[in-house]
């Protein structure tokens, strides 16, 4: 029996439209990334002189490589601090019934609903106060503090379909708490931490407002705000920007390649319920 019917072709006609669809910004984002500044042709149309020094120009004008190596330490401490901590708080969110336990996981999803901008000035004047402004542990302070309900909310919803089989043969075998969740539960947790991990590192790497806040006037720099450099008031230098976005999202595709499987395993099986 033949199963490629009209219905099938049909569909593969739409994924094949929706797929050209999601790839024609990325062919405008190299198209612009490889043209020369005098070329003034439409985006749309491929380029006839392609040229690699724009990647040399954006990186060394916007000094690209020290905004990466800013942006990775933020991103990797920060995501780092977020899943060691969240994981910890919401293991006994997870695994107590008591009321209390209740409140205090109510308690961290009202941080989902307060926005950061009730504290912004607050903060900046915090920060200012202690000496910490221009460097990068403000924000790492604020990334932690902002995620955490939201990469409680994962873990905890994870864990609440993680059965107690695990932790009471664990504690069989004279494991305490503490040793039977590093152990045995958060290894069972790989699914949903790359999801924590893609999602808020997302976040971080391409955050801009905070570090143009709290490295503002310092060489201190995160990528974002290193492409913004390109920006003028009555100018703006498109072809390095472009190229340093393209700079930009090569490291997050790399992560994202490592870890599209948990991604994906989070999301199907840690998420929903």
């Amino acid at each position: 029996m033949n199963r490629y019917t009209w219905r099938t072709r049909s569909l593969e006609g739409v994924m094949f439209v929706v797929a050209l669809i999601f790839l024609f910004p990325i062919y405008i984002l190299v198209n612009l990334a490889i043209r020369k500044p005098d070329d003034l042709s439409s985006p749309v149309a491929p380029t006839k002189h392609p040229t690699f020094g724009n990647f040399a120009d954006a990186w060394n004008q916007a000094s690209v490589g020290g905004a990466m190596a800013n942006s990775m330490i933020i991103t990797v401490v920060s995501v780092v601090l977020l899943v060691v901590l969240s994981s910890m708080a919401a293991y006994p969110l997870a695994r107590l019934t008591s009321k209390w336990s209740s409140l205090a996981f109510y308690g961290f999803m009202v941080g989902l609903l307060v926005p950061f901008q009730l504290g912004l000035i607050p903060l900046y004047k915090m920060m200012r106060d202690i000496g910490l402004l221009g460097t990068i542990f403000p924000l790492i302070i604020i990334y932690v503090g902002l995620r955490i309900p939201f990469s409680l909310f994962l873990y905890t919803q994870f864990l609440r379909q993680i059965p107690l089989d695990y932790e009471e043969a664990a504690a069989i075998d004279g494991c305490s708490p503490v040793q039977a969740f590093f152990r045995v539960v958060f290894p069972l947790l790989r699914p949903v931490t790359g999801t924590v991990v893609i999602l808020n590192g997302l976040f971080i790497w391409n955050d801009f407002l905070k570090p143009l806040l709290y490295l503002s006037g310092t060489s201190n720099q995160t990528i974002p705000v290193a492409i913004y450099t390109f920006v003028g008031e009555y100018d703006s230098q498109w072809e390095l920007i472009f190229a340093a976005l393209l700079l930009g999202a090569l490291p997050v595709l790399v992560a994202f390649f490592f870890l599209q499987k948990s991604l994906i395993q989070g999301f199907s099986s840690g998420i929903k319920g």
